[in-house]
């Protein structure tokens, strides 16, 4: 099954200046949500309260980061009335500060993340200016003293007929669905990650929706009601502008190397791959380095081909489990087009294609990493990933 590409909103005639120039912007999966992230609203617990209480909300549970489903194609979205049991009725009844204020690390609360609004969808929720269909998920993973209340949320969305999905990759839903699961995705993976200060090793609090954690400064955990809660140490998240905890994402680059004379296309291979299955190449994006310079380096470090002049083509979100990969292409230059894979013992093989051969494989042995090589493959011949998967290196 081949995922649909996602639009764009509003460039689909777009006859601007830059279009003209350089093409169409292109739009890569997990990328093109349909939803408006209203990031300025997300410590507005006003707002917070009405979206999540209004009778259109909707809530995708998410289990150790496998979404609820109906189907293959389609995420499986609950009611308020399903997650009550977990969350409670009104969890953004205090404000941010209130939620500082009372910090109690003996305590342990759902991560309720806001994900955005559908504005296409005319739901009758109204927030100042801004209208839509609120959407929410919600991390229902069974650990701590929430897990009796965990479960209790999962069986109810199996009652529905739903599922969680069992699925490591996630590539057959919808464009827009895509999306909404990898913003959920990567996001609860980071509150799952980051439970403690990277600055003293204290417990932190989920603030802003599911988008920042927050080192309180006093503690009630182990305090006699009606005391005044433990001051904890001093610590350097709580000085600066930037006192605050933030999702992390990690740029990384997928180049596609062309040769000095235009002709052929440089591809390499992982041992994990499937037999004559090859990709672009791909790596990390080091501290002190431009794109282009991490292409260079890659490319270089991986395949010893010396790489020239770099264009950026698009990025795409990719949720495994929080990067931004930034797709390239490179011209190697004139002399350095010779394969050496001394350097870097990453790649099992690396080979140039002639523009033919790649044309010929994108019609006939395309697959998915795991997947059978489709009817339409010749034995010996090229395999590449699908057109969803930039990622592939």
């Amino acid at each position: 099954m081949t995922a649909p590409t996602p639009d764009l909103p509003n460039l689909a005639a777009d006859d601007s200046m830059l279009s003209r120039k350089f093409g169409r912007e292109t739009a890569n999966y997990f990328s093109g949500s349909p939803l408006n992230r209203v990031s300025f609203l997300r410590a507005e617990h006003g707002f917070l309260a009405s979206a999540f209480s209004h009778p259109t909300a909707s809530f995708l549970p998410m289990n150790n980061l496998s979404p609820a489903v109906k189907d293959a194609s389609n995420l499986g979205f609950v009611t308020k009335a399903d997650i009550e049991p977990l969350t409670g009725a009104e969890p953004f009844r205090q404000t941010e500060e209130e939620w500082v204020k009372s910090f109690n690390s003996d305590i342990i609360s759902p991560v309720i993340l806001f994900l955005g609004l559908d504005e296409k969808k005319p739901t009758g929720f109204e927030y100042k200016d801004f209208k839509g269909a609120p959407y929410f998920a919600i991390d229902v993973t069974p650990k701590d003293s929430l897990a009796e209340k965990a479960n209790s949320v999962i069986e109810a969305v199996k009652a529905k007929g739903l599922d969680f999905s069992k699925s490591a990759r996630m590539m057959s839903l919808t464009a827009p669905e895509a999306a909404i699961y990898a913003q959920a995705r990567a996001l609860l993976d980071w509150n799952a990650r980051n439970p403690f200060c990277a600055g003293c090793g204290g417990r932190t609090l989920s603030v802003n929706s599911g988008h920042k954690r927050r080192c309180p400064p006093t503690d009630y955990a182990g305090v006699a009601e009606g005391n005044p809660p433990k001051e904890r140490g001093d610590c350097p998240t709580r000085h600066g502008v930037s006192n605050l905890c933030f999702p992390r994402t990690d740029p990384t680059i997928i180049v596609a190397v062309v040769s000095a004379d235009g002709t052929k296309l440089l591809l390499g291979r992982n041992k994990r791959f499937p037999p004559d299955w090859y990709s672009t190449l791909a790596g990390f994006l080091e501290p002190g380095e431009s794109i282009e310079e991490a292409v260079r380096r890659e490319v270089w470090e991986e395949s010893g081909v010396t790489a020239g002049r770099v264009v950026l083509h698009s990025s795409q979100p990719w949720p495994y489990p929080a990067n931004l990969m930034i797709g390239a292409i490179a011209q190697a230059t004139p002399d350095g087009e010779t394969i050496d894979l001394g350097n870097d013992p990453e790649l099992e093989d690396a080979k140039w294609f002639t523009m033919e051969e790649v044309r010929d494989a994108l019609t006939t042995g395309v697959s998915d990493l795991g997947g059978p090589a489709p009817s339409t493959y010749k034995e010996g011949g090229l395999r590449l990933p699908p057109k969803r998967l930039l990622p592939t290196g």
